[in-house]
């Protein structure tokens, strides 16, 4: 690990403007134009503001001059009409520039990502191995699409939307420091001030966020622990006890997490306050102005000052969002280019090299000496000699680790050697080009890795040109034609990824024929039979006789009895070779070779007579099962498609009823705080209106009068929104919490089958405790409040502008769905990352993904330009597509800049007429105008920017199934003995049991067991016949399919739980043990009650661990770590003796409880066990026959059933199968 991490830490970082190296000249003149019209686009926001606010001068003079009994419509329409055409103008150019900045980055974006996609793939496809020894391949999956996406994201459109925002704000705070630097300095002053106080509260919520990771980890953890041990648990029915546990630590997140929303609260709060008594301060302060230098301040330059201000730090608040996507950019762009500019030593892509005109076939080895560079102190080979003559054959054997695969990997020039040198014909591998010295090779290894296409195309990987009789006709020399036959589409089958619809013999073969379609004068085959049952290893090993004909083999086997017939063995020991010949002349000279022939062999002649019996069935089995493979493949993923059920939104609301007090209070306040944003334009009106009036001192009054309204609406907003946010996070966090304890204590009422699934996998259902939970968080809450206060502004402008001018509030209103889905598509682009291309890049970074966990497997057969190719006409449409969408975001993104020119255009022409024509007042005419357009564009922005309902909703119905979800194995309603006490005896009648999650496969046919009490049964058989299922059905883990399994005579299900597993104690193969201390887990075992320490003492002497125990520092409560991790493998078994014994079970049932250790520890554990046998009743499962010669009756299990039960010398006399099981057991 310690090399990944030093990897990791020497990424050097790049600058920002590195992550345009991939631009082409014509990406740059577009860069560079579209930054041009931004900036260009920024600048007409003063002009707005100074346009508007002309207008209002015109308004406030046509005011003053009907007072004074002068008026001059002309003078004031014209003025208008001015404005009208003006601002328009201005809305058009908006639009057109915005236009062009952002298709024009898109596209530059587009353009490079597409190159650096494949660039990517490509490097890391012509990496050393080196690189992948030392590096995950896993992380390249979540590499390659994410790291891309965040670099688009950095280098696009949000560059120029960056670029926009601060020349707005620059060219606005500068056009209000020309009109009045005073007013524009007072203005500025809540600006430090607001941000300091963001600053604050983000410091003190993240450190809050620590805390609550560290208290939501721990019980992670526990849910973890608890689910991966399930069965554990059950058997010592500990359910309530890890609920209990769970709780506790959920407690302590949900209130940190209540503090962290208290926080938040006052934040967002004091941030509304000092907004509202900013504006409030500017207005009379701005007013005083007009008083004592009306040379310079008159109304337009006030109104042009406050907004020039206003909208300038919106401006900025808004770009400094946007800061963090380029930090972002730039680490991912270090993390891609980190790896594109590592230039690896073998370098297929670069094709140097010698390329000879023939191959004869002639290996050589001269003292090579190599370690693996991610493990340089392990020396793998020392100095080796080989040599290998036009076809022969040669094969390497030698314990696992002796370097036998390495000199493979050496051969195919995975790596180069440290030292000596390896030659093919007399050329020495390092001067051949690495392209045309891996097409003479054919590689089979262990494992062979298929691709997700059809069975032809994974041939035709081997040879790209190769056709299609050439294709069937290796497959049949790879004995692969027929079963491909009868695959659904013959050789046109997809095999699924890594080729999981096939059979391992199956997969084998087609490695075969891939192999031997490149026709290759060198056959290196490693250890290509070893992971195969005996019937499909015949096949293969028919198969590849076949291919040796005439080639260069060399072959790497564990099996000795595969290479009898080679030309020569090679037998290696710790990196050296020690000896050489063929077969008989090793075996003469009685060494290691003969050693290890000798070692293998014995078990073999003794199985070889079994086998003779089982021969036809075992291959008519297999047969059956290599063609049935494919429905079960298919069988499996039917179930998770119905998981997600439509719900809605309403029945997420039930789920937080219990808090129904603080989301009520939370609601009602989001929904008065939306009448800020109206309530402001209203004052704002009526202010203008006042300043008409001649008299000075009445005027002064009543500006007195609305800074003070002001700063009321400050107070009121701030309190609002603190309500908001801190109820609707104490809702909030109750939900979560409320939820994880519900799923967790349903999960532990599921049967053991639920757990066997693999959508239940212990880490998935740990994802939906933490993710589920949090996401319907995420739809209820914060988000309704968000909506809800959109409802509440939009209504209570809609209501205002009505009430004062029905007229003008009609033309406004006829505007609002235009605003409305303009602004809201915009919120919904800035937050979507990209778009419409989601599908496609799954496709191809599927392709890419697999090329480089695949790696060896392309290099070998040198196909890394093939899937370079797939990969960029996969990626193609996806560029075509995001390249016609750009020009929509554009329209978008410039509408929503530039279309409130025209409807303020619009409003304001409409009103000025009425002014003239119907006498109507001004003021009047603002307020109408201003409530509903602020309103509806505030509105509009909170309903982007309320994310996804819908993730929520899924989440909610994703729970609703698991808590709706019915266990298969529960207690009876009504149970057939009160506190029933088992003592010890039980029976199995006429039972079939398959598991749920492998349908097909019976493993219990009709079986017969009688336990009788104090009694010691053994249960032996080959593994897989049913030994461990039956333990499994006595603690009623699952239920018989057909049968009875009863205690005492009383079938389990009509018992308690609690009262089956009451009387057993259970020890596993690998005992589970928690995270607590020795104590602990021994107490563990009876959790009916709370077993004193003395109690534990006594178990422990028994379990003989006590003196272990006394000899650590902390005694019994040394903690164990998770897992047990503390302890050896014989000392974890006996606490789990003691924990058995603790609870004084009437049944102990042991699962191959020593088979996992080594012969000291066996002694002492079968020790203890036997104390522990004294005076109960036993049922043990064993593979060393050793210890069970003494039990009181041994049944033999053989197909799911009961072959033959007695004594040990009653069975041995049998000579039947017990017989032949303690010959193996002690050859």
């Amino acid at each position: 690990n310690a090399s990944s991490e030093t990897s990791k830490e020497e990424i050097p970082s790049v600058s920002f403007f590195t992550l345009y190296r991939f631009s082409s000249k014509r990406d740059k003149l577009y860069i560079f134009l579209a930054i041009i019209s931004s900036i260009a686009c920024g600048c007409m926001t003063p002009l707005n503001t100074l346009l508007f606010s002309s207008l209002l001068q015109s308004m406030v003079d046509y005011g003053i001059s009907v007072v004074i009994n002068n008026p001059q419509p002309d003078i004031f329409l014209s003025d208008v009409r001015d404005f009208a055409i003006n601002n328009s103008v201005v809305g058009a150019i908006v639009v057109l520039l915005s236009y062009i900045a952002t298709v024009l980055m898109n596209i530059s974006a587009y353009n490079q990502v597409y190159r650096v996609r494949q660039e990517y793939l490509k490097a890391a496809l012509n990496q050393d191995f080196e690189y992948f020894d030392t590096h995950q391949t896993g992380d390249f999956a979540s590499k390659m699409t994410d790291d891309v996406v965040k670099l688009e994201d950095g280098i696009g459109e949000k560059l120029a939307t960056f670029v926009f925002y601060q020349a707005s704000f620059l060219s606005s705070i500068i056009m209000a420091l020309t009109k009045g630097w005073k007013l524009a300095l007072l203005c500025l002053i809540s600006f430090p001030v607001t941000l300091s106080l963001v600053g604050i509260a983000a410091l003190i919520s993240s450190r809050l966020s620590k805390k609550e990771a560290v208290a939501s980890g721990k019980a992670g953890a526990i849910a973890e622990e608890v689910l991966s041990a399930i069965r554990t648990v059950y058997a010592f029915s500990g359910q309530k006890k890890e609920i209990e546990r769970y709780e506790r630590y959920l407690n302590e997140a949900r209130g940190i997490n209540i503090k962290k929303g208290l926080f938040n609260g006052i934040a967002m709060g004091t941030l509304f306050f000092c907004i509202f008594c900013a504006y409030a301060l500017s207005f009379w302060f701005g007013y005083r102005l007009m008083v004592e230098e009306p040379e310079t301040y008159d109304v337009d330059t006030m109104i042009a000052v406050l907004f020039g201000v206003l909208m300038g730090s919106a401006n900025f608040g808004i770009s400094s969002t946007l800061m963090d996507v380029f930090g972002v950019a730039r680490g991912a762009g270090a993390q891609i280019f980190h790896l594109i500019d590592n230039v690896p030593l073998i370098n297929p892509l670069l094709n140097r090299g010698i390329v000879p005109n023939s191959v004869e076939g002639k290996i050589e080895l001269k003292n090579v000496v190599f370690h693996y560079p991610s493990r340089p102190d392990v020396p793998v080979l020392k100095g080796v000699n080989l040599s290998v003559q036009k076809g022969q054959s040669v094969a390497l054997v030698g314990h696992s680790g002796c370097g036998k695969s390495t000199i493979i990997q050496l051969l195919s020039r995975y790596y180069d050697v440290i030292d000596g040198s390896v030659q093919i014909d007399g050329n020495d591998v390092r001067q051949l080009s690495v392209r045309w010295l891996r097409a003479q090779i054919g590689l089979v290894g262990q494992e062979p890795v298929l691709f997700n296409t059809t069975v032809r195309e994974n041939i035709r990987y081997g040879r790209e040109d190769a056709t299609n009789e050439e294709i069937e006709k290796v497959a049949k020399q790879a004995n692969a034609h027929e079963f491909i036959m009868k695959l659904p589409s013959g050789y046109d089958t997809l095999v699924g990824e890594r080729g999981a619809s096939l059979s391992g013999g199956q997969k084998q073969r087609i490695a075969i024929a891939r192999a031997l379609v490149r026709n290759p004068k060198i056959l290196l085959l490693d250890e290509a039979t070893s992971a195969l049952d005996t019937s499909s290893e015949a096949k293969v090993q028919k198969a590849l006789d076949k291919a040796q004909e005439g080639r260069t083999t060399i072959i790497v086997a564990h099996r000795l009895t595969t290479i009898r017939n080679v030309d020569k063995i090679y037998v290696f020991k710790k990196g050296n070779v020690v000896e050489c010949g063929d077969h008989n002349e090793l075996m003469e000279k009685k060494g290691h070779y003969y050693d290890m022939v000798m070692l293998q062999a014995s078990p073999d002649i003794n199985e070889n007579e079994n086998v003779q019996k089982l021969d036809r069935t075992t291959s008519v089995v297999s047969e059956k099962d290599e063609d049935e493979h494919f429905e079960t493949v298919v069988q499996e993923s039917n179930e998770t498609t119905q998981e997600d059920l439509n719900i809605s939104f309403l029945e997420v609301i039930k789920l937080n009823l219990p808090e129904w007090k603080s989301i009520t209070a939370g609601s009602v306040c989001s929904l008065v705080s939306g009448f800020a944003m109206p309530l402001l334009a209203l004052i704002l009106g009526d202010f203008i209106g006042v300043l008409s009036n001649p008299d000075e001192s009445w005027v002064q009054n009543e500006i007195r009068k609305y800074s003070l309204i002001f700063v009321g609406i400050g107070v009121f907003s701030g309190i609002t929104n603190f309500i908001m946010v801190f109820m609707y996070g104490i809702a909030g966090e109750h939900l979560t919490a409320r939820l994880r304890k519900l799923l967790f204590e349903k999960m532990l009422h599921q049967e053991v089958g639920f757990f066997d699934d693999k959508n239940n996998s212990t880490g998935a259902l740990c994802a939906r405790l933490s993710g589920e939970a949090a996401a319907v968080q995420g739809a209820t809450g914060q988000r309704i409040g968000t909506v809800l206060q959109a409802i509440g502004t939009f209504s209570f402008a809609l209501g205002v502008s009505l009430y004062y001018e029905w007229r003008l509030g009609l033309v406004a209103l006829a505007f609002v769905p235009f605003i409305a889905a303009v602004l809201y598509k915009q919120g919904r682009m800035v937050t979507a990352e990209s778009f419409g291309t989601a599908k496609t890049m799954e496709k191809s970074s599927k392709i890419a993904v697999e090329a480089v966990a695949n790696v060896r497997t392309v290099a070998s057969l040198g196909r890394e330009q093939t899937f370079l190719k797939d990969y960029a006409t996969q990626l193609l449409p996806a560029l075509v597509i995001a390249k016609q969408t750009s020009h929509w975001r554009g329209i978008v993104f410039g509408l929503s800049r530039g279309l409130f020119n025209f409807i303020y255009a619009a409003t304001l022409f409409y009103g000025s007429n009425l002014m003239v024509y119907q006498g109507i007042g001004y003021d009047v005419v603002l307020k109408s105008a201003q409530t509903l357009l602020m309103g509806s564009s505030s509105a509009a922005q909170a309903f982007a920017f309320a994310p996804n309902f819908q993730k929520g909703i899924k989440a909610a119905g994703r729970a609703i199934v698991i808590l709706g979800r019915q266990s298969k194995i529960v207690d009876p309603i009504e149970p057939a003995v009160k506190n029933f006490e088992g003592t010890g005896e039980a029976s199995i009648q006429n039972v079939q049991f398959k598991y749920p999650t492998r349908p097909l496969i019976p493993v219990l046919k009709n079986c017969n067991l009688e336990i009788e009490n104090g009694k010691t049964i053994a249960l032996v058989g080959s593994s897989g016949c049913g030994k461990s299922t039956i333990i499994q059905l006595l603690e009623r883990y699952y239920d018989p399919d057909e049968g009875i399994v009863a205690q005492n005579g009383i079938p389990l299900p009509k018992l308690l739980l609690s009262d089956v597993r009451q009387p057993i104690g259970f020890v596993q193969q690998e005992p589970i043990l928690f995270d607590r201390s020795i104590g602990e887990n021994i107490a563990y075992g009876d959790n009916s009650r709370q077993p004193s320490i003395d109690e534990i003492i006594e178990a422990a002497k028994q379990a003989n661990i006590h003196n272990f125990v006394i000899s650590l520092p902390m005694g019994y409560d040394t903690n164990i770590g998770s897992k047990g991790t503390q302890l050896s493998g014989g000392q974890k078994q006996r606490v789990a003796i003691a924990r058995a014994l603790i609870r004084r079970p009437k049944m102990l049932l042991l699962d191959e409880a020593t088979s996992a250790l080594d012969t000291e520890s066996e002694k002492v554990v079968q020790e203890a066990l036997d104390q522990a046998k004294a005076g109960r009743t036993c049922v043990m499962i064993a593979h060393r026959l050793s210890t069970v010669r003494d039990a009181d009756v041994i049944c033999v299990l053989n197909n799911g059933s009961v072959a033959e039960s007695g004594t040990h010398s009653e069975l041995v006399q049998l000579k039947g199968l017990y017989y032949n099981l303690n010959k193996r057991g002690y050859a």
